[in-house]
């Protein structure tokens, strides 16, 4: 699979070689041992140090190998694989792609399309990679790159996912085709409220999300909420440290939490479909 990433210096395709992409003026990516490239050459941000660091990469792999996000993959994958069952070769990316765990589900589901994987942070885009290679997906690829400048060029992609992840109006709608979807898994007000119940004296729910997308329009919305139950401290800390929570937990109701053996909370999600105007 060669995909057509752009140069994020002058915007020229990118020729994808044995070691590197390289584009006609030039500029040079290297193709790490992985099989990715890091394309994050934005001015004023540090591409090593952007997006999210190595221990809540772990914490989240290990947490969503758990399966207990299980139900939200599958829905999603479902979802996916419906808006994409008459293109006969579709192009799908996953903005804000983190680890990887939700992307290499998608190539799987759908593996006539081409799975492309984007993320900020260079240690979720590593991990992301050796997942890929580990379950032996060749439908998907893997670039470090923002979600607010996606390495590829206009109108190429049938679905773009972002999940839990930022938005970008402008770039969705520039990368997405004519009538392509963008869907977004963002979380219910009731999302992980047993965990919060433990680290505040008084919880909160979560606000609902509202994204300013002029250039769709909002097709459907469903909601998935069921009960996990996290049966160790491992699995609680690692739950915790993906979360932005915290970041902005006091050290004494970390404490409280590390202590549990044991917790039971809320999942809820919701996935919304829109179509590019």
């Amino acid at each position: 699979m060669n995909v057509n990433y752009l140069c994020p210096v002058c915007g020229q395709k990118l020729k994808k070689g044995e070691k590197s992409y390289i584009c006609r003026n030039g500029h040079s990516f290297d193709i790490s041992r992985r099989g990715y490239v890091n394309l994050l050459t934005t001015k004023g941000r540090n591409p090593v140090r952007s997006g999210d660091n190595k221990e809540m990469i772990k914490a989240r792999s290990s947490f969503l190998d758990t399966g207990l996000y299980e139900p939200l993959v599958r829905k999603i994958g479902q979802i996916v694989s419906e808006l994409t069952a008459p293109i006969k070769e579709p192009v799908i990316i996953d903005s804000g792609c983190g680890e990887g765990y939700y992307t290499c589900n998608y190539a799987s589901a759908v593996p006539n399309a081409t799975v492309i994987g984007i993320d900020i942070s260079k240690h979720g885009i590593d991990h992301a990679a050796s997942r890929a290679r580990i379950k032996s997906l060749d439908n998907v690829s893997f670039a470090v790159a923002s979600a607010f400048s996606l390495p590829v060029r206009d109108e190429c992609a049938d679905v773009v996912i972002s999940c839990f992840a930022p938005v970008s109006n402008d770039e969705y709608a520039r990368v997405l085709k004519r009538g392509g979807r963008l869907v977004i898994a963002c979380p219910t007000e009731k999302h992980l409220l047993g965990l919060k119940n433990v680290l505040y004296d008084t919880p909160y729910l979560n606000e609902p999300n509202s994204y300013a997308l002029n250039k769709f329009t909002h097709e459907q919305t469903e909601e998935l909420e069921y009960d996990i139950e996290l049966s160790s401290s491992e699995q609680i800390m690692s739950l915790f440290t993906m979360t932005p929570y915290y970041y902005k937990t006091p050290a004494e109701a970390v404490e409280r939490l590390r202590r549990l053996e044991s917790l039971k909370t809320e999942a809820g999600f919701e996935i919304r479909i829109y179509k590019k105007l």
